[in-house]
């Protein structure tokens, strides 16, 4: 008997553990990515509550924390550098502000592809030109000229999808931007930098600056966001964005001016907007979405990667359940995920709406309400059956 074949597209975080499950359940997998290579770098993401448990079950537990940032935790700064508040990354049992699993979004990128690189077939520097489905199947035509037939195609390639572009319609229909604009990119670690992330915020303006450790001693992780109703900048544009940031920068205190002078240096730039990707519905057919493409929850919602971990365990394991027929499997994947989506997406618009400028006649003491329920819907708020009894090539030992 044959096996499924699956077309993936991304190969960032969402497509690699989605093809991690899915070669573990027999099916074929090949994972498609527009970039010549995986990309390095961007901001730091977390693993909290569940989504640790489904790295655990992965077998990827030591590789990913030996890959972590290892931050102590985290100081709020004046102007001048006074320390406001202090968060440790053992606050709340790790599923707090700093989380205990604390990994560079290229780290954890580069794990996952180690993990699933000999048992599935990556394509990079190619992305999906076109594609036509019927009841059996979906004909790709691949941007390099290649044509293939896969029983099934799921979109992983993140906030700007071309994937549900293609299928869905175009992103305007889906994208909710948040009013702020968030930047990443690695510095010279001249600032005396120890396993502490520094964070400065300038009320009057909504801007912010902030330096992060990374495993590399020598090296720092630089993050500046700024307040935009809209952003007219090309996401593919660096010197745009690079222009766009010293503009919005100018005149920020603190260490901002120095940071700013190692932009041009510094070889994994990123800016993008800060915005959530809000659909009815993930599947058309024989085409799904996963992660960000599907349900951005903001990189403000400290949540986007649990989202991208635990939608690849169970969109995989409901494919299998469901004999890999995709109405009914991608039916059950969208109703396990839908309420732990949308906490996490709450999340990130109650923190966006933190970082809000307040209009002149604002109550100064006003401040969104954070529901601890929410809270533990957005970090444990989804069952992870153990699909038993399905096939597993390569079940990890038990703990």
């Amino acid at each position: 008997m044959s096996r499924t074949r699956v077309l993936v597209s991304g190969a960032s975080i969402a497509g690699p553990a989605l093809a991690h499950w899915l070669r573990r359940r027999g099916a074929e997998v090949t994972v498609v990515e527009r970039a010549p290579d995986l990309r390095p770098g961007g901001q730091a993401v977390d693993a909290r509550g569940v989504a640790r448990e489904v790295i655990r079950r992965m077998g990827l537990d030591a590789p990913v924390r030996a890959a972590r940032t290892e931050t102590a935790g985290a100081y709020t700064v004046d102007v001048d550098g006074n320390v406001l508040e202090t968060f440790r990354a053992d606050d709340d049992g790790g599923d707090g502000y700093i989380a205990e699993i604390e990994i560079l979004r290229g780290d954890l990128s580069r794990v996952l592809y180690d993990d699933t690189r000999d048992g599935v077939e990556y394509v990079f520097g190619d992305r999906i030109a076109e594609l036509a489905q019927d009841a059996d199947g979906v004909d790709v035509v691949f941007a390099g000229g290649d044509r293939r037939r896969f029983e099934l195609v799921v979109g992983a390639d993140g906030l700007h999808s071309a994937l549900r572009a293609m299928v869905f319609g175009p992103r305007e229909r889906y994208i909710r931007h948040l009013g702020h604009v968030m930047a990443f990119y690695t510095v010279p670690n001249e600032y005396g930098l120890d396993r502490w992330l520094y964070d400065y915020q300038e009320a009057e303006s909504g801007r912010s600056a902030g330096l992060r450790p990374v495993q590399d001693a020598t090296r720092a992780m630089a993050m500046f966001s700024f307040p935009a109703a809209d952003l007219a900048v090309d996401h593919r544009d660096v010197e745009a964005q690079k222009r766009l940031l010293r503009e919005r920068m100018a005149g920020l205190g603190w260490l901002a001016p120095r940071i700013l002078t190692h932009l041009d240096d510094t070889p994994d730039f990123y800016l993008d907007q800060v915005a959530q990707v809000v659909m009815d519905r993930w599947s058309s057919g024989r085409v799904a979405l996963l992660g960000d493409a599907a349900f951005s929850s903001s990189p403000l919602s400290g949540g986007g990667t649990g989202l991208a971990l635990v939608g690849a365990y169970v969109l995989a394991g409901e494919l299998a359940a469901a004999g890999w027929d995709p109405a009914a499997g991608f039916a059950r994947y969208e109703a396990r995920m839908r309420s732990y989506v949308e906490a996490n997406q709450e999340i990130g618009r109650l923190h966006a709406h933190t970082r809000d400028v307040p209009a002149p006649d604002a109550d100064p003491d006003a401040e969104p309400e954070w529901d601890f329920a929410l809270i533990d819907r957005a970090i444990n708020g989804v069952d992870l059956p153990d699909y038993a009894g399905l096939p597993d090539s390569a079940a990890p030992a038990a703990p």
